[in-house]
């Protein structure tokens, strides 16, 4: 038996509706882990003004700042092509120089040095899709900016990379898990094993810091996707309600972290689902738009704090299976701050694209983010969460 048919998405109205709920649960999933965990420093909610008590991180707005970017992509030494929008012609740098302005607090500015010097002889691992892989990179760009002098290593593998700051004792990986449950390959057939973690979480448990993401890869369908078949309580099916799949699998990596991660020396966050840019009727309110246009050629982020299309319903899942965690991760709720930024995307300025590719939009990618870029705000975040 099928999981049952997803919901059809929320009109304008009801997306709005559900965006306030789903901030206050998340500001209430805050508040209770605070008053439950305090001893834990992912849950503090970050004090960054004398006179202010706390601060709401993700609401906010996107203002102009010239001394962004924090790196220029020409001297960072692991941006992928498919991030790095500079090198392969994006004419326009605008979008490089925008700096994310919570409504009630100032972020504080990141500090490379102070990050590498905390975290010495630790290991930050990101765990998750390519989403993962683009924070993980983004962060490299940011640790090296600041430490322009250090030793440094890099080991690519698949699925674990690891770029290591060698004067610091730092370990920077990544682990590429779509995800997160693992896909078993029998007899030349992909089953997506919802109740089994990847076989090789064991790796992750060597992480003092670790950083989750998926979702993208869920609704993936055709030559896209990742699988064969859903295997769910032992049986077998070709196809199941994507959401419904995606709640399975993340309750099968909540329940592994509650199980094994030792929270006292681990730190745990989940990266909230990145949005993609590729119907501009979203964000053109009334305005008729040509069938064929997506984020090519968007230069500017949205106004305002909202977005006035549908807010990603993937993130009702993540929201409800973190809250019923034991012992819950910190939610990097980047969501809504990414949807304004539908100029942050490599759109045709991908080094993963042909010419004839680049010269047809169609093919733009609406998904992952330039570097340098909007990663990089990610980061800031990460690094007020842990350290303020």
């Amino acid at each position: 038996m099928a999981l049952p048919c997803s919901q059809t998405f929320f009109s304008v109205l009801v997306s709005f509706l559900c965006l306030i709920q789903c901030h206050l649960a998340s500001s209430a999933i805050l508040l209770s882990m605070k008053h439950h965990h305090h001893n834990h420093i992912q849950h503090q909610r970050p004090m960054l003004q004398a006179n202010q008590s706390s601060c709401s991180l993700f609401v906010g707005t996107w203002v102009q700042d010239e001394t962004y970017p924090l790196y220029q992509s020409s001297s960072c030494p692991i941006i992928d092509p498919e991030f790095n929008c500079q090198m392969y012609g994006r004419p326009d740098s605008g979008y490089l120089k925008y700096r994310w302005k919570p409504l009630n607090c100032e972020l504080p500015r990141f500090n490379g040095v102070e990050f590498l010097q905390n975290m010495k002889g630790k290991n930050v691992m990101f765990v998750g899709d390519s989403l993962g892989r683009n924070q993980w990179q983004s962060l490299i760009c940011m640790l090296s900016a600041a430490a322009p002098q250090a030793q440094t290593q890099l080991v690519r593998g698949d699925p674990l990379s690891t770029f290591r700051f060698l004067d610091y004792g730092v370990n920077i990986s990544f682990y590429r898990a779509p995800y997160l449950v693992e896909v078993d390959v029998i007899q030349g057939k992909r089953i997506l094993r919802l109740e089994e973690i990847d076989r090789n979480s064991d790796t992750w448990k060597s992480a003092d810091l670790l950083s989750f993401n998926t979702g993208h890869w869920w609704s993936h369908q055709g030559s896209l996707q990742g699988w064969d078949y859903v295997e769910l309580g032992g049986k077998y099916y070709l196809d199941m309600d994507r959401l419904g799949a995606l709640e399975r699998g993340m309750k099968t990596w909540a329940n592994w972290v509650d199980t094994n991660m030792d929270r006292k020396r681990t730190k745990v966050f989940f990266q909230a689902i990145s949005p993609t840019h590729y119907n501009p009727n979203e964000w053109n309110a009334g305005e008729k738009v040509m069938a064929t246009k997506n984020c090519y050629g968007e230069t500017a982020p949205i106004s305002g704090t909202t977005y006035p299309g549908a807010y990603p319903e993937q993130m009702r899942i993540v929201d409800m299976v973190i809250r019923e965690m034991h012992n819950p991760a910190y939610l990097l709720d980047i969501t809504m701050l990414s949807a304004l930024r539908k100029d942050g995307h490599p759109s045709i300025y991908s080094g993963e694209l042909s010419p004839q590719q680049r010269a047809n939009h169609d093919t733009a990618d609406c998904s992952h983010w330039c570097l340098p870029g909007l990663p990089d705000t990610w980061n800031e975040l990460f690094y007020t969460a842990l350290f303020y």
